[in-house]
């Protein structure tokens, strides 16, 4: 545990300090390869190791906890699916919803090349295929005014055509919507309606830079499905069927960690 170095008087450090020392703690970190554990029981530490499970990553964990026959009480998870989905690009079928004139930003980038010199340059293909690139007519300006109201019927035709798309998540990236996300939030409340997966670029990159915004909301958008399902099966086989509940949290790359929700 990481004590805070914020002042604390001395009886509500001593209070977490025990609580901490007695919990029954696990962390676990899965990789490609292996899965490792470190289990704290209130007195000593156990150490494990098995082979990790590509296919589903949640029954290594699963499987090493019941083996090992230990009852964690909260369980700290550090894990690779994410970055193992956008290497082998195993993501959702994933649309994007772009201000009219800028579908191909995702492609354009900041036309930098992977290999300066090669004289047939291959460009490796979005995380979003040109089919499911859609616009709408839209316009923030840099101070927040709107310039062009959103198109409600263009909207609407949009996501009439991404409800026959068979996407399982939509990424959406207006300019400016870092200033004023009025028109951003209309769109994904409109999207939201076909129960699929919605990431917006002022939730998850509130930043200026299109190019930068779209392209890691559009990674969000892809990888999000994968790992709520993997989430949702690994608090699921964690959940006990008496006793004391289970607190799932997970690591994030800062070092700190946040709930699985």
């Amino acid at each position: 545990s990481v004590e805070t170095t914020r002042p604390m008087n001395q009886s509500s450090t001593s209070t977490t300090s025990t609580r901490r020392r007695s919990a029954k703690l696990l962390g676990v970190d899965v990789g490609g390869t292996f899965t490792d554990f470190v289990y704290w029981d209130g007195k000593a530490l156990h150490l494990a190791k098995r082979p990790s499970t590509p296919i589903d990553p949640s029954k290594a964990v699963l499987s090493g906890i019941a083996d090992e026959g230990w009852a964690p009480l909260e369980v700290v998870h550090g894990s690779t699916v994410a970055t193992n989905t956008l290497l082998t690009r195993t993501g959702a079928r994933t649309a994007l919803i772009t201000t009219k004139g800028f579908r191909d930003t995702l492609v354009i980038g900041r036309q930098a090349r992977p290999y300066l010199y090669a004289l047939h340059p291959e460009r490796r293909p979005p995380l979003v295929p040109s089919e499911l690139r859609f616009e709408v007519d839209e316009r923030i300006a840099a101070d927040g005014s709107i310039v062009t109201d959103l198109n409600e019927k263009e909207l609407t035709e949009v996501i009439s055509r991404i409800s026959r798309s068979d996407v399982e998540a939509v990424a959406i990236c207006l300019l400016f919507s870092f200033v004023n996300p009025i028109h951003e939030k209309r769109v994904a409340e409109q999207v939201r309606l076909l129960g699929l997966h919605v990431s917006t670029s002022h939730e998850v990159l509130p930043e200026h830079r299109e190019f930068e915004r779209m392209s890691t909301t559009a990674a969000n958008a892809f990888v999000a499905p994968v790992m709520a399902r993997y989430l949702r099966a690994l608090e699921d086989g964690l959940s006990p069927k008496q006793g004391d509940s289970i607190r799932l949290r997970i690591m994030q790359s800062n070092g700190g960690s946040i709930s699985a929700a």
